[in-house]
């Protein structure tokens, strides 16, 4: 069975009326690197999970599961 990444980034964006380039400029990072995670075409790094997660005010756990993809 294989797993991918499941966020509530958008979700956690939207209750702190966030734009993805106010959250890139925030975390240290690009607009499109938010835009990729956003989309599920990027894991972000540990690192980068923890600033991100801070930054939305939540927890890694609460911005970050696993879930089963379909096969």
């Amino acid at each position: 069975m294989s797993e991918q990444l499941r966020t509530t980034m958008k979700m956690q964006r939207a209750r702190l009326d966030f734009t993805q380039a106010q959250l890139a400029e925030l975390s240290g990072i690009t607009r499109k690197s938010i835009n990729a995670i956003e989309m599920g075409h990027m894991v972000p790094s540990t690192l980068l999970a923890l600033k991100l997660a801070k930054v939305l005010g939540v927890t890694v756990e609460q911005l970050f599961s696993i879930e089963a993809a379909p096969d």
